[in-house]
């Protein structure tokens, strides 16, 4: 597993995650995150992409036929469920110290593990990742409405992403920040750990 992906998956999550970031890193890809989601938690959503942060549609098919064989093999979720493969969307989360930097000057949300001086939430804009720490600009009423800057551990990260603010999408869709070509997804339908081969665009 790549070490320094921010990986906060449990359970199930945490067993297709170590099965499938061998194979996706094998192809040229990385991945974002795995969750179970849906109504009924039966829905596999595993979120990659490429080094420079795009994942189109061929991206999805392409990780998705190499994923769903593993799947079946090992069986890591029970009885039915629906295999989605994502792009991360224009609000990602970011999950490595290479994040923080590329969305340097965009706004942020971050979940500490433990609180911080009573606090475990923060939102500010991104300053960037220096000596194991992501770097945030935060408004600080105390100093007249001016913003400091403080450095949150990456260990100590629960979860971090990016907020969707008029700046990021004008700056995506002018290629100021990386895009994440957002809209990207692919969904198979998988009963007992078995695909029945229809990949259908989601």
């Amino acid at each position: 597993m790549t070490q320094d992906r921010l990986a906060r998956e449990t359970g199930i999550a945490h067993r297709v995650a170590d099965l499938i970031e061998p194979v996706l890193d094998g192809l040229g890809y990385r991945l974002v995150r795995v969750r179970m989601t849906g109504r009924d938690g039966h829905v596999l959503q595993i979120m990659a992409e490429r080094p420079d942060g795009s994942f189109l549609i061929d991206d999805c098919e392409k990780a998705s036929k190499a994923i769903s064989p593993l799947l079946d093999v090992e069986d890591p979720v029970a009885g039915s469920y629906m295999l989605e493969m994502s792009s991360p969307g224009i609000d990602r989360p970011l999950v490595r110290p290479e994040d923080f930097e590329r969305w340097a000057g965009h706004e942020a949300k971050i979940e500490m593990l433990t609180p911080i001086d009573g606090r475990r939430r923060f939102r500010g804009v991104l300053e960037g990742f220096a000596d194991g720490e992501a770097r945030l600009f935060l408004p600080a009423p105390e100093a007249g409405g001016e913003v400091i800057l403080v450095g949150l551990s990456f260990d100590n990260i629960a979860e971090a992403r990016l907020v969707m603010t008029d700046k990021l999408i004008d700056d995506v869709r002018n290629n100021v920040s990386p895009a994440p070509k957002d809209g990207s997804e692919w969904t198979t339908e998988i009963e007992d750990a078995t695909t029945d081969g229809s990949l259908t665009d989601g």
